[in-house]
């Protein structure tokens, strides 16, 4: 239970970020990708304290076995950069600097309602089934090519 309160709480502290930033505001994000026109350097000010916070936060978590709450810590171990992760990695931005929306703010636009967001969502969701069907479809055909 208290896992699920901590995991609300983290929740609406990422979202209330989000909301007090402007990243939830698509325009935003596509103000700063515009660096020929426009620009909008806020977003980097906010990626930079993201990533000044997930450093300390991960210098503290390689310290611990254990989170605040006693769970045990699964932090990814894998360093390996393969096709597939290059490959994920530049339909995500891409998908980011069309519509300008990445999951967080996508959900939030979601929750309240915007033709926008709902749309990024639908779509967002049906590209995870799709991938978890050619997932099961790749791991089916190589264990029948082993037996």
């Amino acid at each position: 239970m208290k896992y699920h309160i901590a995991s609300l709480f983290a929740g609406l502290v990422f979202g209330l970020g989000l909301i007090v930033s402007g990243m939830a505001n698509p325009e935003k994000v596509l103000g700063f990708l515009d660096i020929a026109g426009a620009w909008d350097p806020s977003l980097a000010f906010v990626m930079g304290g993201a990533v000044i916070v997930g450093l300390v936060a991960f210098t503290v978590a390689r310290k611990r076995t254990l989170s605040f709450l006693g769970f045990s810590m699964k932090l990814p171990t894998s360093q390996h950069i393969d096709k597939r992760l290059i490959i994920g990695s530049m339909m995500f931005g891409l998908g980011w600097g069309i519509a300008g929306f990445c999951p967080g703010p996508a959900l939030i636009a979601f929750g309240a309602g915007e033709i926008k967001g709902v749309a990024f969502v639908v779509s967002m969701v049906a590209g995870m089934i799709l991938f978890e069907i050619a997932e099961r479809m790749r791991a089916s055909s190589g264990s029948n090519a082993q037996s």
